[in-house]
């Protein structure tokens, strides 16, 4: 799977249905549970094996089906799963097939700067490059074997595949040949690739030839071998779907057939893993919403979709928690919006851009988007002295790093220099009271929810990992409303940069008056004063740093040590012992 399965509208869902191929849509804001019989899109006369839905128009979507045949569809004004009692749903129809390939299509997937592009995969080992207006393909991208995985770069010029030969290609989209062949992965099983945003790198996941999940980083310009060699993950037997967010910089992999997603961050160019969701429910397929279609208003950086079962989709909020009623600019950097660079006659004729970007300040100020150019970089706020941290009596003692300028920021400052860290996520709505959750338990859900708690990763001193509870589909998640969940404990929060006028706040300055009349002797007491409280603060900040890099120290080697003993598969003494004193010493550093 390929394609985006959800936009800040709809979400496309792959449907068994007799008598051919179909899949459903279901708009976000429908509440409670499904009907028996919903409206599908049908057409295909196989199963459909991959939808995508256009970036320019969130009622347009493209679909690939094991008939050879690839479809557009054009999602009703008014759409609406539910119909009145007695009538009959009344399915949807496609508005353009494309055919071309002699074998089924296993990908679909728009070009992300061009319109009315669509480049799709077959098993006849080709990818084909169409003009959907024109309904005819313009390119064909020639490959030895089945096609396993394709992503676009920013500008829709290049293009990166995997194959069931194990290379990796770098194609040159409108040469129609490689300017790249690599080896990939050396396992037999698939492996995926998704390009990094704006930037000259991929990352690609796969296996090794002892069948262990690897993480690869790929120089575009030099890509005869991963950037440090392939990063091993684990032993799980299931795909590793890999997802990009350009705004925080972060690569998330999700397992498929296991309930993990992992967070890595890219800086220093190579990935640091932050921390994972885990989760007792596997998924079997899964969707990342477009960042113009997150909370702002809850600090969500982003939000999956996983179907469990094959009876409900699990809606995971991936939150910043953060206590200011502000808008965040430095986790919501200006993000592409819905307008192409250029349109598909343009690109065919060999042009290209990045497209116009939207500022995210507007949509949470409820205004219309509010366009910038692509290159756009926000200017300097006024200069404010930052307040050190205060005396908190908090299990987690916060390191308070320099804050770069926004004005600066190339690709968006590196969340480790955020006051608050991207592996700080954790569940919304941490404050809700249980009163307020118990009188949505008995809300209908509009899928089959399974009320089984979900496994919590053990946290880590300086990191705690996300939390999230599902929420069901029903629960208006597509809205800026906050969807009920249950209370979980909420965790350490960092406190957020003040201005020097908010820290003098705290301490009561003479009345004005007394300070005009009072001579300039007078005033060195309270100079004096508030220098001690000055020395006194950089003094516990300076504690509370050391405090946590050590625990940072010893939660990483506690985290290798736990790897090292679940690769073998099984115990061992010398290291669990080693473990225990590890996690004890963290524990004692934390109440202290």
């Amino acid at each position: 799977m390929s394609g985006r399965f959800a936009n800040p509208h709809y979400l496309s869902v792959n449907w068994e249905a007799g008598g051919g191929g179909a899949f459903a849509v279901v708009p976000l804001n429908e509440t409670g549970r499904l009907p028996e019989q919903l409206p599908l899109f049908r057409g295909h006369t196989a199963v459909v094996l991959d939808t995508d839905w256009s970036p320019f128009d969130d009622s347009l979507v493209a679909s690939g089906s094991d008939d050879g045949k690839a479809f557009i569809w054009r999602v009703p004004d008014g759409f609406t799963l539910r119909t009145e009692e007695g009538e009959e749903p009344k399915d949807v129809s496609p508005v353009q097939k494309l055919t071309g390939h002699s074998r089924k299509i296993g990908h679909v997937l728009f070009n992300p700067a061009a319109e009315s592009v669509l480049a799709s995969s077959s098993g006849d080992y080709t990818i084909k490059i169409w003009d959907i207006e024109a309904a005819s393909p313009k390119l064909t991208l020639k490959h030895g074997d089945i096609v396993q995985s394709l992503s676009w770069s920013a500008n829709g010029a290049l293009m990166v595949t995997t194959s069931r030969d194990k290379k990796l290609r770098i194609w040159d989209v409108r040469q129609e040949k490689p300017a790249q062949i690599v080896p990939g992965h050396a396992g037999a099983k698939n492996s995926r690739v998704t390009w990094m945003g704006e930037h000259d790198r991929v990352a690609t996941t796969g296996f090794s030839k002892m069948s262990d999940r690897q993480l690869g980083l790929w120089d575009i310009r030099n890509p005869s071998e991963p950037s440090g060699g392939f990063q091993m993950l684990d032993s799980i037997s299931g795909v590793c779907m890999p997802f990009w967010d350009d705004g925080t910089q972060c690569l998330y992999l999700a397992g498929k057939g296991d309930g993990n997603i992992r967070y890595f961050e890219y800086e220093n160019d190579k990935f640091e893993f932050l921390s994972q969701y885990q989760s007792s429910d596997p998924q079997r397929g899964i969707a990342f919403l477009p960042k113009r279609g997150v909370n702002t208003h809850e600090n969500e950086v982003m939000r999956a979709f996983k179907t469990v079962n094959d009876s409900y989709i699990e809606p995971i909020s991936f939150i910043v928690p953060r206590r200011a009623e502000v808008f965040q600019d430095d986790i919501y950097p200006p993000t592409f919006g819905n307008k192409s660079a250029v349109s598909g006659a343009e690109y065919f004729q060999g042009k290209d851009g990045l497209p116009p970007k939207i500022d995210l300040a507007s949509i949470y100020a409820g205004e219309e988007p509010t366009e910038v150019a692509s290159g756009y970089k926000p200017s300097p706020p006024e200069t404010v002295t930052k307040a050190p941290e205060p005396l908190k009596k908090e299990p987690e003692p916060v390191k308070e790093p320099a804050q770069p300028s926004p004005a600066l920021r190339g690709p968006p400052p590196s969340m480790k220099e955020q006051t608050s860290s991207i592996a700080d996520l954790a569940s919304k709505f941490t404050d809700k009271d249980e009163d307020e959750e118990e009188s949505h338990d008995d809300d209908t859900s509009s899928f089959e929810e399974v009320s089984k708690p979900i496994e919590r990763h053990a946290p880590s001193a300086s990191k705690p990992p996300i939390k999230s509870e599902p929420i069901p589909i029903s629960k208006n998640i597509s809205s800026n409303q906050p969807s009920p969940t249950k209370s979980l404990p909420s965790p350490t929060l960092p406190s957020q940069p003040a201005s020097a006028a908010s820290t003098t706040s705290a301490v009561r300055s003479p009345p004005a008056a007394a300070t005009a009349t009072s001579s300039s002797s007078s005033s060195e007491p309270l100079q004096g004063y508030l220098q001690d409280i000055k020395s006194l603060l950089e003094q516990q900040n300076a504690t509370m740093t050391a405090q946590s890099e050590k625990i940072t120290q010893l939660t990483r080697e506690v985290d290798t040590l736990k790897m090292a003993v679940g690769s073998k598969g099984g115990g061992d003494g010398e290291k669990d012992a080693r473990i225990r004193a590890l996690e004890k010493e963290v524990e004692d550093l934390r109440a202290g």
